[in-house]
């Protein structure tokens, strides 16, 4: 890296947190600045992480924030990320990069015009396991991948969220929220994909809240809450995909991934670790040895759960690095927007009740390998 770039946070909420504790141990990001439209929210970070508070004005306006990671809420998504192309600083959006094609492809040209870069989340996908399960399909460990399921169900944000009312707004559900996850690790596996058929659903237009501080009050529901569907590739892979927050237990693997000469099977790409299962065609299974990739390694402690990997700011580093290299990012704007259009498709094609091809398209994101990773650390 030949420069520090001065990061700023643009959002205060759950997820600034890990943010802030994770992004020191990057190369080429420091953490200057956070602000949030309630200043009271930017002034209680500000101080458990100590950086500066500002209001949402004055850290666009700021010389020493190159970068501004947006943390907004999704249907604020595509303004925020306006506003800070319009300020001439690069930008990192947390997912859903945009609730439309046409917000996206508008953000590309002004970013275009700008001379400034756009990454947008996840990058969980850049972990261990899943790197590691990539380096598999590329070495053809399974032959060539022809389908796969994926299922990312539970029964809602609601009981332990304490603010869950936009996850059940256009824009969220579990496609837009949890959905990129999947996408992106797909996207990674298999490359972009060519068309997509679903069905949806919305069981409940009312959900009460269970969480604290809000325990009683009910959210209402408008967008939906089950989907099925199914993915077609450009390389001819069919991929099954069910999410839902309408499901109260399942069986279900997170990912599978079958090919011509075996399986594999993924851990949650919610996260960055986890373990592999190979199977082979006589139908024996066995435990893939993890390898050595820096994220992979458990570092984070959440109560309640057991302690797992977390290097929730790898994607920013890696965008700060491909413009220090004249490269392509890992989480860039066209592996993005490409999601954005898998998942928005999925929704169209429940709704309309008929395939839906993709507009768009991108190249598989650049393998993260074990080098590539620890050059991305201090």
């Amino acid at each position: 890296m030949t420069k520090t770039y001065g990061v700023g946070i643009l959002g205060a909420g759950n997820i600034s947190a890990a943010y802030l504790k994770l992004a020191p141990l990057f190369k080429g990001i420091e953490m200057r600045a956070i602000a949030d439209i309630v200043p009271d929210a930017a002034r209680v970070r500000a101080e458990e992480f100590g950086v500066g508070a500002q209001t949402p004005d004055e850290l666009l306006a700021n010389p020493d924030i190159d970068v501004v990671v947006n943390l907004t809420i999704p249907e604020a998504h595509y303004r925020t990320t306006r506003d800070i192309i319009g300020a001439g600083k690069h930008a990192y959006s947390e997912k859903p990069l945009v609730l439309s094609l046409d917000e996206g492809e508008d953000l590309r040209r002004r970013a275009a015009a700008a001379g400034v870069e756009v990454g947008c989340a996840p990058d969980t996908f850049l972990g261990g396991a899943h790197q590691q399960a990539r380096a598999l399909v590329d070495e053809g460990a399974i032959g060539e991948v022809v389908s796969g399921t994926c299922h990312v169900m539970s029964y809602g944000l609601e009981h332990w969220h304490p603010n869950p009312d936009f996850f059940f707004k256009p824009g969220a559900g579990p496609v837009l929220d949890i959905g990129p996850y999947y996408v992106a690790n797909l996207i990674n596996l298999i490359g972009p994909v060519r068309r997509v058929t679903a069905f949806a659903s919305t069981p409940h237009d009312r959900r009460e809240i269970t969480s604290e501080p809000r325990r009683g009050e009910f959210v209402e529901v408008t967008t939906p809450t089950t989907i099925h569907a199914v993915l077609e590739f450009h390389s001819g892979a069919l991929v099954t995909l069910g999410a839902s927050w309408d499901v109260e237990a399942h069986q279900h693997a997170n990912m599978e991934i079958y090919g011509t000469k075996g399986s594999l099977y993924l851990p949650d790409p919610n996260f960055f670790g986890g373990d592999l299962v190979l199977a082979r065609r006589d139908g024996v299974r066995e435990a893939v040895a993890p390898w050595n990739h820096p994220l992979g390694v458990v570092n984070w402690a959440h109560p309640g759960d057991p302690p797992y990997a977390n290097y929730r700011s790898a994607g920013l580093a890696d965008m700060v690095q491909a413009i220090d290299d004249g490269r392509r990012p890992r989480c860039s704007l066209d592996t993005t927007l490409h999601a954005v259009d898998v998942m928005t498709s999925i929704l169209k094609s429940a709704e309309r009740g008929e395939a839906v091809e993709m507009t768009t398209t991108c190249e598989r994101p650049d393998a993260l390998g074990p080098v590539e990773a620890q050059a991305l650390l201090k």
